[in-house]
């Protein structure tokens, strides 16, 4: 079966609200119609037919109030840094159905929105929307039982208005040796080089002020992201294979707006 994502489906109901002026069609028959043509259209122009994501173990459209607005209050098992590296003052906020990152004045580090996210293979799709040409977005996936990093960390993938990065952690800068050699400033020229090898950029051309959909994928040692159901790119390295993926990990160093968090779960290939 062909995956259809959420972007087509809402295409799909724009498409069908406007037809539905014309007084002899029915919207059920039109959307039925219009639905059709855009899967049928939408597999047979894909480079490959999309997968489907596996069995969903998390979805969180942010459609609910908080009971105050001076501490992050997320609700749905989020947690956030806050408390721990921005003196405790609030750095996320639910509103318009949506949830609102943006780091504090005080803060001494990235703000980090976590969610338990265990898998082997899986993916994570949400919407997102950059609204500085300075903003990014980093998904960090980490497992905190796995020691030989640093904070549990494996890999990232970053989308930034210009580029998406995607680096492998576990066997990068995060392993705890390297790390340490890195923050001495005593990294070999070898390692220096073996690091370059770690990481990989896509340019990309993104709006500032306009809503994404992005979906990241692990599959074995590869890492593939897209966007707007287009495949911006993809890594193969060994960190990405690490078994179990424990946490998700929204990485924000500015601003960004984030909305239907979707985690899946998927069979591992053989």
């Amino acid at each position: 079966m062909c995956y259809v994502p959420e972007y087509v489906q809402r295409t799909v109901n724009r498409i069908a609200v406007k037809r539905i002026a014309l007084p002899s069609l029915r919207y059920s028959s039109v959307k039925q119609s219009v639905l059709f043509s855009c899967v049928l259209l939408f597999c047979l122009t894909s480079s490959v037919f999309a997968e489907d994501p596996g069995k969903l173990i998390f979805e969180d459209d942010f459609e609910r109030n908080e009971s105050q607005e001076t501490k992050d209050e997320i609700g749905k098992g989020w947690g956030t840094n806050s408390r721990t590296r921005a003196a405790g003052n609030k750095q996320v906020d639910l509103k318009n159905g949506a949830m609102y990152i943006y780091i504090h004045k005080v803060a001494d580090h990235a703000v980090s929105v976590t969610h338990p996210a265990e898998f082997q293979d899986g993916s994570v799709e949400l919407r997102f929307m950059l609204e500085n040409e300075k903003d990014s977005l980093g998904l960090n996936f980490a497992d905190l039982q796995y020691k030989k990093v640093h904070a549990g960390h494996l890999f990232v993938a970053k989308v930034s208005p210009k580029f998406v990065e995607l680096t492998d952690l576990k066997t990068g800068n995060m392993d705890l040796k390297t790390r340490e050699l890195r923050l001495a400033k005593k990294l070999p020229p070898e390692l220096q080089e073996q690091l370059k090898t770690k990481r990989k950029r896509f340019p990309v051309k993104l709006e500032t002020g306009k809503w994404y959909t992005l979906l990241v994928t692990v599959r074995g040692d590869q890492l593939t992201v897209k966007i707007d159901g287009k495949t911006v790119g993809s890594f193969s390295s060994a960190g990405m294979a690490h078994p179990t993926k424990r946490l998700l990990r929204l990485s924000v160093p500015r601003n960004a707006v984030v909305d239907d968090v979707k985690i899946y779960a998927s069979a591992p290939r053989d």
